[in-house]
């Protein structure tokens, strides 16, 4: 297997980690919209995306935002903005 196999490879799991997750975390959310700021904060998905001598103030969800859109292109989940709030849920078949 060659290195882009390998590194897409394991971006598909983690991604099927975080569909999981959502899938768990839905049955606490009446209409089973879980925030993704809750699902960051759980998984620990927020680092710092910039060089050391570049700038960045804090943290960003940019890893869990990949792994979101890798799942909704495949139509596995759904996105929902509330004012700056983002949610997701898996679709139902």
């Amino acid at each position: 297997m060659d290195r882009k196999t390998a590194i897409h490879s394991l971006l598909n799991i983690m991604a099927f980690e975080l569909l999981e997750h959502i899938r768990d975390c839905e049955s606490s959310f009446e209409s089973r919209w879980v925030p993704a700021a809750e699902v960051k904060n759980a998984l620990e998905l927020n680092f710092v995306a910039v060089p050391k001598q570049g700038e960045q103030y804090g943290e960003k969800g940019w890893l869990f935002a990949i792994l979101a859109r890798m799942l909704e292109d495949q139509n596995l989940v759904e996105y929902h903005k509330e004012g700056s709030r983002a949610f997701y849920r898996t679709r139902t078949v």
